[in-house]
Parts: structure tokens; sequence; C-alpha cells
């Protein structure tokens, strides 16, 4: 399945304009022959808003996922995009999977949340794996922090999760996760990993961009530089079977020794 990853921090604050940038980036990904646009952590409304954040934030139902559910529509596409997800007085860190048909078959909120913005602003998320199928595919859904603890990705693998979606917001000077950690996820799990940053300064921050789609070889299938960047890559489900076959780590595994992980 070919995938497109939008490396971008879109245009903070507005939920309008970025709407407008990820019309465009669909349309090039769609004929580039991408099945799936995965966008970066909190796309739809930028990730150093403040205070705004909890103004910007919508339902999982409501009027920007009308939006987005049109425009994967309109180009034939899955979209996955980070946003603010209100619920009732809760706000959470998520990330939306809308089909090509419209349809939302997968909606994930941050369990792990980094640092003092996001503590003060979100609400944790308590479901660790969220999964949908696409296009014979598992999907999985994690965002940034999440991927950072092995455990999580690992139950995404005891799961069944094939290609595991991460929008992220990276910030320097942790540039070796997307260089090091999420290659090694990829391996030591068997599976694709979509990482998807922001990119440049933003508030406070200074996002490092690097966004990759990495192999359950540990090998980036492709690799976004600093700037904005829209890059795709193939999660190829043969490749996948063969890769598992070989590599025993899930079959080698011995759980009854790992109780005081819990």
């Amino acid at each position: 399945m070919r995938t497109a990853l939008l490396q971008s921090s879109g245009r903070p604050g507005s939920t309008a304009e970025n709407l407008k940038v990820l019309d465009e980036a669909a349309g090039r990904a769609a004929a580039a022959g991408a099945a799936l646009l995965v966008t970066s952590e909190l796309f739809l409304t930028g990730y150093a808003v403040g205070d705004d954040i909890s103004v910007l934030a919508e339902p999982a139902d409501g009027d920007a996922a009308d939006a987005v559910a049109e425009i994967a529509g309109r180009h034939g596409l899955a979209v996955a995009y980070g946003y603010p997800e209100r619920d009732g007085e809760r706000v959470f860190n998520s990330v939306q999977l809308v089909a090509a048909d419209g349809t939302r078959p997968a909606n994930y909120r941050k369990t792990h949340l980094f640092g003092c913005f996001e503590r003060d602003h979100f609400t944790p998320g308590e479901q660790p794996v969220v999964q949908t199928e696409l296009n014979g595919l598992t999907v999985g859904l994690m965002i940034c922090y999440d991927v950072e603890f092995p455990e999580n990705v690992r139950t995404h693998a005891l799961a069944g999760t094939d290609l595991l979606l991460v929008p992220t917001a990276q910030m320097h000077p942790f540039q070796f996760v997307a260089e090091s950690v999420v290659p090694v996820r990829a391996f030591e799990n068997q599976m694709y990993v979509a990482y998807v940053n922001r990119v440049g300064p933003e508030g406070e921050f200074e996002f490092v961009g690097l966004s990759t789609l990495a192999g359950p070889d540990g090998v980036a299938r492709a690799r976004a530089g600093r700037a904005e960047e829209l890059i795709l890559a193939d999660a190829d489900p043969a490749f996948l079977a063969a890769s598992r076959e070989a590599n025993p780590y899930l079959r080698d595994r011995r759980p009854g020794l790992y109780g005081a992980l819990a």
C-alpha cells in the first residue's frame, strides 16, 4: 500500500487553512498512487497554540471531520490526521483515520502525554491499541511519545498490527528518536512504522522533521529532511510476511519471565 507522509506544521491556529494544505497534499498523494495520507500531530490546529487548543478542539464527528471525509472521498484515499478532540469537558490529543469512502473506522487518543503543555491541556487516553483494516493491512494508531515506550509498540505487534501510524511533534534535541528509535521499533516488532513529524519553529519549540516510513528490516523506505515535504513509500504485505517468517523475535518470547514489566 503506497503511503504518503505529509511533513508539515500547516498554519498553526487556523483549521480552515490547514484543511486547504491537507486538500492540496491529498491531491498530490493520490496522483502519485497513494492509498493513504498521514499528517503530523495536531495538524488540524497547530501544536504550540497555547490555551487556544481548547477553543479549536472539535468532536470526532465534528465539522472538521466532515471536511476531512470530503477531502478523502474526492481524492479517493484514506487520511489519518492529528487533531484536538473534544469530548464534553475533556480534550484529547487524537488521531483519526478516515477511509476513502468517508467513514471513520478508527480514532485514537494519545495515552502518554509529553511535557507540561500536553499535561496541562489534554486528558490521557486509556485504550492502548486501536486498529482497523485498510487495503489488506492491519493499521494501528499511536501518537509521538507513545512510540518511545517499547511496551506500547510490542502490544500492537502482539495484536497483529502491520502498519503503525504515528503522527508526531518531535522537537530538538530529540531527533535521535526519528533517526534511530523508530527504525528499531519497526525491526524488533516486525511491522512498518510511519512516523510523521512537524517541522521548523513553532512557539517555544523547534520541530526537527525527519519523517520516515521504516520497514520490518529496520530500513527507512523513505526519509524526509528538515523542510516541509510530502514523501511516499510502500508497505508491502508480502515482504512483511517473509520478514516475520525469518525473524524469530515474537516466536521466541518468554512472557512468563516478563511479569516485572507490569
